[in-house]
């Protein structure tokens, strides 16, 4: 089963894992990685920059803004694609994440 595991951010939650976690966290995204990778579940990964996002709408014609979105406390930062045999794997990988201490990680089944 694929899932993808989404991975946001906030100001507060940036500078939490910096300030409490940096060591923890590359580590911990290291070890993800090459545990994943060893056993071929990782599809892919990657960080999300918030440098040149931008808000598409045609709502009430076409409107471009910077993004992330606006208003937004959080956004997501990153994502895991990943191929495991159920849902209690998946949760069990995100849950290892530093970013789960201090926003939200999220997974969601690919259909």
């Amino acid at each position: 089963m694929q899932f993808m595991i989404l991975i946001y951010s906030s100001q507060a939650s940036e500078a939490a894992v910096h300030a409490e976690a940096h060591d923890d966290f590359r580590e911990t995204h290291n070890a993800v990685i090459s545990e994943l990778s060893a056993l071929g579940e990782l599809v892919e990964t990657r960080e999300l920059s918030v440098l040149g996002a931008k808000i598409v709408s045609t709502r009430n014609g076409l409107s471009i803004v910077d993004g992330p979105h606006i208003g937004a406390e959080e956004w997501v930062s990153g994502y895991y694609l990943v191929n495991v045999a159920d849902e209690k794997r998946v949760h069990g990988i995100a849950a290892r994440l530093v970013e789960a201490r201090y926003a939200t990680v999220e997974t969601r089944r690919l259909e």
